[in-house]
């Protein structure tokens, strides 16, 4: 598998590169999750981080790559399949008789 430098922005990994595997398409994951152990031995706390384009050429407006960044309050989106329906808000209860 090929994989490729990627940049990290904000967060604890500010301004460090590490290799991402490369996806079939060529491009990197989604989201990138790293666990940090707690010290008390309780659960992990997961770091997100989002992909976002790098920048742009100049002349053509090419997108140049991709880079990481921190997304701390966000949640890493549950996967949806493109034939799956869509959820239907569930109607409130019925009033009961007499109110």
């Amino acid at each position: 598998m090929r994989s490729q430098p990627t940049p990290f922005e904000g967060g604890p990994m500010d301004g460090r590169t590490l290799p991402i595997l490369l996806g079939p398409t060529g491009h990197p994951s989604k989201w990138y999750e790293i666990p940090v152990p707690a010290p008390d031995g309780g659960a992990p706390t997961v770091l997100l981080y989002e992909r976002v384009p790098a920048g742009y050429s100049k002349r053509l407006g090419l997108q140049k790559g991709w880079k990481y960044v921190y997304a701390p309050g966000a949640e890493k989106p549950k996967l949806r399949w493109p034939w799956t329906k869509p959820t239907k808000p569930t109607p409130p209860p019925p009033a009961a008789p007499g109110e």
